[in-house]
């Protein structure tokens, strides 16, 4: 790899919900001596827009190639934080999440040293893992605004009707010579007992 890695580490302490348990001083002091890490900033709520804003200004100050946020869970925030990093000019696949509240602070409530140290090597194994992270474009593909019904019965005509209502070409497949599917094959239907076909 020619770049020179230049990786930011922002530790989130979410209020006490990782602060509580997890000593983040010591986190950040850790990160600081990591290999190639050249900022290091802890903020109260990473998250919200004066945490999204430090991260920002750093990726300009500090000219970072790689941001790597330990906070909470990826399944809420990782859209937030590759949006933020976008917004700073940065490529949003270079960037890495440690979760250390779920996997932290939350698991460990009555232990801050083990926590502590788990939280550690999370933090070190996301900075390793943004080391390796490569620039990504999304791809944009072309899509055709028709759909294809396959089965003639019962649920495969009302979908077709209800597609073609909303305005797309439909095309409805049936194997059999005649739609109803097993509709079409009985006399009578409950509860009325009137004729099926």
């Amino acid at each position: 790899m020619s770049e020179q890695l230049r990786i930011g580490v922002f530790v989130c302490e979410c209020g006490l919900n990782i602060a509580g348990t997890v000593d983040c001083d010591a986190l950040s002091e850790d990160a600081k001596t990591l290999k190639d890490v050249v900022c290091v900033i802890k903020n109260k709520y990473t998250c919200a827009d004066p945490g999204q804003n430090e991260i920002k200004k750093a990726i300009g100050e500090y000219n970072l190639n790689r941001v790597v946020v330990a906070s909470c869970t990826p399944k809420i925030h990782e859209p937030t934080f590759r949006q933020c990093v976008a917004e700073a000019g940065l490529n949003p696949y270079l960037f890495e999440m440690a979760n250390i509240r779920e996997h932290c602070s939350w698991v460990h409530p009555h232990d801050r040293e083990k926590a502590t140290e788990k939280a550690r090597s999370l933090i070190r194994s996301a900075v390793s893992r943004a080391r390796y992270l490569q620039s990504q474009e999304e791809a944009t593909v072309p899509v055709t605004q028709s759909a294809l019904v396959i089965g003639g019965g019962v649920a495969g005509m009302q979908a077709a009707l209800e597609i073609a209502d909303a305005g797309f070409p439909v095309y409805l497949v049936e194997k059999q010579p005649s739609l109803g599917g097993i509709m079409a094959a009985l006399d009578k239907t409950y509860p009325t007992m009137d004729c099926s076909i």
